[in-house]
């Protein structure tokens, strides 16, 4: 994979707005170079003069092309790190230089970065994708900017440090231990009973979540979860050795929720929670709704342990997303990131209360939005369901315009047509779309979600 710095691609009078054209070219593009094709590298050239602009400057790294216009939107000049095939014209009018390269590899990504610092200063890098976390926080303390710590970072990718953590402090006790092989999980076993979780030490998304219940289990699970290395791309990945180790944790019973967080200089702001509904041994998340209908109480004592805990690990401004589980011993850490929760979580904040937390990450440490100083009260309610159709090749898909059309619907997305394959059901990337549903309540959105995604019909064949 090529590095390129490509120039934002809008015609020659942005010149004249303010946006400085691309200044540094390392691998020379080629007419089709932001589509992905490689490029032949070349000697950085660098600028004779600095090009000013007025208006503060973020590199954003990774995530989707809704980020990069949301920046834009913000007034600020983007520099954009991506990987090649997931830049094209679409970013253009929101990009002032973009980094095409794989940008996990810091030692890849900061020389161009600290070359486009140099003559263009900004402000912070940013990331609001899983994948980018740690490569933004490494150029904020290599650069010397406002950011996470790589610490903080660090901590929340690992959950195996991040659980040892956790019961140093005596933060959500949970009983877990790092593992490589059967004899590891039947030495915890013997330790702690059944049933017990498996699951990469990082990665997201439910990926590799195992539930062993029995003996027979354990070789199984062991195999299938070795079975995952060189399956995915290693851009898909947060590691590169994520299969090489385990985490094994006790099984923690009750519902699964969400606690989605901005935080600012310390002070932290719940701004939702969201009940998820989940299914399979790997937990994979089919539906969530806003606001929770969890009682007053249980919100009380899941909002101090969180505030707590983002406390422990030194977060101290921008998005949180931490996984709780409800369990009969009371409220227990399952995981956090520092970013915006997935699977659409940030649109159903923003249709029950009305709050756009990537915006807020984007923009806050620029005083482009006022900092919150309470938590939102709810507006409205919204639920998505995800579509989970049998394993096969699709054949048919009805009811799309229909459910368009019907007016609780706030949004649907798919990702299958005719001729496509669906996978089994093992991790959240293998649903196939979505619907997000709005209602007065809570229960009156989940039911309208229900409803909708029934509507469509994605009708599959099994592949021989």
């Amino acid at each position: 994979m090529s590095d390129d710095v490509l120039p934002t691609g809008t015609p020659p009078s942005s010149v004249a707005t303010g946006r400085p054209p691309s200044s540094i070219a390392v691998g020379q593009p080629s007419p089709s170079a932001a589509t992905g094709p490689q490029s032949t590298p070349v000697a950085a050239s660098q600028p004779s003069m600095p090009v000013p602009t007025p208006r503060p400057r973020l590199l954003v790294i990774g995530g989707s092309l809704k980020h990069v216009r949301k920046a834009r939107e913000l007034g600020l000049d983007v520099v954009h790190a991506q990987f090649p095939d997931e830049y094209d014209r679409g970013h253009w009018p929101h990009v002032d230089q973009a980094l095409l390269l794989d940008y996990g590899d810091i030692d890849r990504l900061l020389p161009l970065v600290r070359a486009l610092h140099e003559a263009y200063p900004f402000q912070a890098a940013v990331s609001l994708f899983e994948l980018g976390l740690l490569s933004a926080a490494r150029v904020n303390e290599a650069l010397g900017l406002a950011g996470e710590s790589v610490a903080t970072v660090e901590l929340l990718l690992d959950k195996g440090r991040m659980r040892r953590y956790l019961a140093a402090g005596g933060i959500s006790p949970v009983a877990s231990a790092v593992g490589r092989s059967a004899r590891d999980v039947r030495e915890f076993v013997h330790a702690h009973g059944f049933p017990v979780v498996v699951k990469p030490v990082s990665e997201s998304g439910s990926l590799g979540v195992f539930r062993i219940r029995d003996p027979a289990d354990i070789d199984v699970v062991a195999e299938r979860f070795r079975s995952l290395d060189g399956q995915l791309a290693a851009k898909d990945l947060s590691r590169a050795d994520s299969f090489d180790e385990f985490l094994i944790e006790e099984f923690l019973d009750g519902p699964e929720i969400s606690v989605e967080t901005l935080s600012f200089d310390g002070r932290h702001v719940v701004v939702a929670v969201t009940d998820k509904e989940c299914v399979g041994p790997g937990f994979v998340e089919i539906g969530h709704a806003q606001p929770s209908g969890c009682s007053p109480e249980t919100l009380r004592e899941v909002t101090q342990l969180v505030t707590d805990f983002l406390d422990a690990v030194g977060l101290r401004n921008g998005p949180g997303h931490t996984e709780v589980k409800l369990t009969s011993r009371g409220p227990r850490i399952v995981e956090s990131h520092n970013r915006v929760g997935g699977d659409r979580i940030n649109e159903l904040a923003e249709i029950a209360y009305g709050i756009d937390m990537e915006r807020y990450a984007l923009g806050a440490g620029f005083g482009l939005v006022a900092p919150l100083t309470t938590s939102p009260e709810p507006q409205g309610a919204a639920a998505i369901r995800f579509l989970t159709p049998e394993p096969g090749r699709v054949v048919e898909v009805t009811g799309v315009d229909a459910v368009r059309a019907d007016p609780a619907c706030a949004g649907l997305h798919l990702d299958v047509e005719p001729g496509d394959d669906v996978p089994p059901l093992t991790w959240n990337e293998d649903k196939v779309g979505h619907v997000i549903a709005r209602g007065a309540t809570a229960t009156e959105a989940i039911a309208h979600g229900r409803r909708l995604a029934a509507a469509i019909h994605i009708r599959t064949k099994p592949v021989s």
